[in-house]
């Protein structure tokens, strides 16, 4: 044990759907999106002084009963091969398990959830698939994030596909593209971008409410169900 290294959010009340979680969050990330409002996790800043498993689960211990479940988020879980055995310590210690991942890793995640070891799973989609590498400052990583995509709407395990949407890298027309790829999912939002103070670039912003609207009704189109996330 110990291997892996977390940030911890003690409380959320919006992560987990229909959960009382926290939410650890795992140093490391493969992409390297501007608008990423964790950079010091993907910068792996302050991970000497981090939680280690063992912490984690002394802290869980103390809150058992008061929480449900347990969000994993990052950067990138999914980066570690470790990452398994920590979600079946959680897992059999009785609290729920939602991941969070940018869906490149598609091997690792079907064993996670075929381990059931995993009660949830928000994915990324980062943008549409032709503006993939722009989007992430990484080339390659299309076709690992479509087997995910492909992976996930067998239904094997509750999930949602999420954008955060970001006014210098999206616009209608790319979410009339998202949703021609992922049509018949059953839950998609659009997050509207907030500025952290912890980015990774510079020079990002947010649309506007009519704008965001003209997105939803793009992607609409294709997926009848999504929705805006926070409005």
């Amino acid at each position: 044990m110990g291997k892996l290294h977390f940030g911890l959010q003690k409380l959320t009340l919006l992560d987990f759907p229909g959960k009382v979680a926290c939410t650890v969050f795992t140093f490391g990330c493969n992409f390297h999106c501007p608008f990423c409002h964790n950079a010091s996790l993907v910068h792996r800043d302050g991970e000497a002084d981090a939680w280690d498993e063992d912490s984690v689960f002394a802290f869980l211990e103390r809150r058992r009963g008061i929480l449900d479940g347990v969000c994993v988020s990052g950067g990138e879980p999914l980066l570690h091969p470790e990452l398994p055995g920590f979600l079946r310590r959680v897992h059999d210690a009785g609290f729920a398990v939602k991941l969070d991942t940018n869906g490149s890793f598609p091997e690792r995640l079907r064993e996670i959830v075929e381990s059931h070891c995993v009660d949830y799973v928000a994915l990324d989609i980062k943008n549409a698939p032709e503006k993939y590498g722009e989007t992430t400052a990484e080339e390659g990583m299309l076709d690992a994030v479509r087997r995910s995509v492909a992976y996930l709407k067998q239904g094997k395990v509750p999930y949602e596909f999420r954008t955060t949407v970001v006014r210098q890298f999206h616009n209608a027309v790319d979410f009339e593209a998202i949703g021609a790829w992922i049509q018949g999912v059953p839950r998609y939002f659009l997050q509207g971008f907030v500025d952290s103070g912890n980015l990774l670039g510079k020079g990002c912003s947010a649309l506007s409410g009519d704008e965001m609207a003209q997105c939803l009704a793009a992607v609409q189109r294709f997926v009848p169900n999504a929705g805006i996330r926070g409005a």
